[in-house]
């Protein structure tokens, strides 16, 4: 039986389908291939977690770093603090050598820092504001470390603080807040916010660094999130109440001029942390000020506070 020209048409055009279908198969099937990677371990290298505020003493807490496979337990991170180092903070004309001191937290954890010699308030060092301050580190190996900060002058000012009922919410107790900031003429303005509710402890927002290359020289107002502990295994969203104070609660705005160094450190950090996890997401690298290829950053901040209670 001979095919007429419409049956041999079509016969052709599903050969050529199939034969697409089947390259197509065979190119994404080849693409498939199982890439097992041998992660290397890294040295250790030296974390500064260093800050020095107007009107208090500079705290430095020292830890070594933790491969990225570690298993994160109570004594890992215990044994990760590192002690017996020699530090001194200098403001130009007066130098302190700083004393390692512990604490317990009410989780039972043992946190190590250096202050200053409580022993000796003769010799310490207060931050003043408009003030650069040197952070000398060695380390009982013999590693040497320095870094430069500073406490600006407190230009940028929070004017006022406000609540609102949030929008759109059940639960008719929680608040959102907001503020009237004052940015001074002229770029490079650049703060960090914390925020406190009750007697609780400070806690940055998610986004806690702002420059001013939009508000430059302007007074303007703005909702601002409450802070968020970034060590929590939770992911902050509406469901645990991030973003929100409560009503009856007593909300402080901790609000700090920073150099630039101190904010290009927490705005990649910032963008590292939130990156966690997401596969799309952009490599970035965190720039700290410590030298010697150490981790971290010593930063100074100007402080202002602005508290209001929201009544029930």
């Amino acid at each position: 039986m001979q095919l007429s020209f419409f049956d041999r048409k079509n016969n052709i055009t599903f050969k050529v389908r199939c034969f697409e279908f089947l390259f197509l198969l065979f190119i994404f099937s080849s693409c498939e291939k199982i890439i097992k990677l041998k992660v290397q371990n890294q040295p250790s290298k030296l974390v500064v977690d260093a800050s020095i505020e107007n009107n208090n003493f500079p705290r430095v807490a020292l830890s070594g770093s933790l491969n990225y496979f570690s298993s994160i337990t109570h004594e890992e991170l215990s044994n990760s603090f590192v002690h017996d180092a020699v530090l001194t903070v200098s403001d130009g004309s007066n130098k302190a050598q700083l004393k390692e001191y512990s604490f317990t937290d009410t989780n039972g954890y043992t946190l190590y820092y250096y202050t200053v010699d409580e022993s000796n308030p003769a010799s310490a060092i207060i931050g003043q504001f408009n003030k650069q301050y040197q952070l000398y580190i060695k380390t009982k190996d013999g590693e040497e470390y320095t870094a430069t900060t500073t406490i600006p002058l407190l230009s940028k000012k929070c004017d006022s603080l406000w609540w609102k009922p949030a929008p759109n919410a059940d639960d008719t107790t929680l608040c959102v807040m907001f503020g009237r900031f004052t940015d001074p003429p002229g770029l490079g303005n650049y703060i960090r916010y914390y925020t406190r509710i009750n007697s609780e402890r400070f806690l940055p927002g998610i986004n806690s660094v702002f420059d001013d290359q939009v508000i430059d020289g302007k007074t303007y107002s703005l909702q601002f999130d409450m802070g968020w502990d970034k060590n929590s295994p939770d992911k902050p969203n509406a469901d645990n109440g991030y973003g929100y104070a409560y009503r009856g609660d007593t909300v402080t705005l901790k609000y700090c001029n920073i150099d630039k160094a101190t904010y290009t450190f927490w705005n990649t950090w910032e963008f590292a942390w939130a990156s966690y996890g997401n596969p799309f997401s952009s490599p970035v690298k965190v720039i700290g000020n410590i030298s010697n290829v150490a981790l971290g950053a010593f930063s100074g901040y100007a402080v202002q506070y602005k508290t209001i209670i929201i009544p029930k």
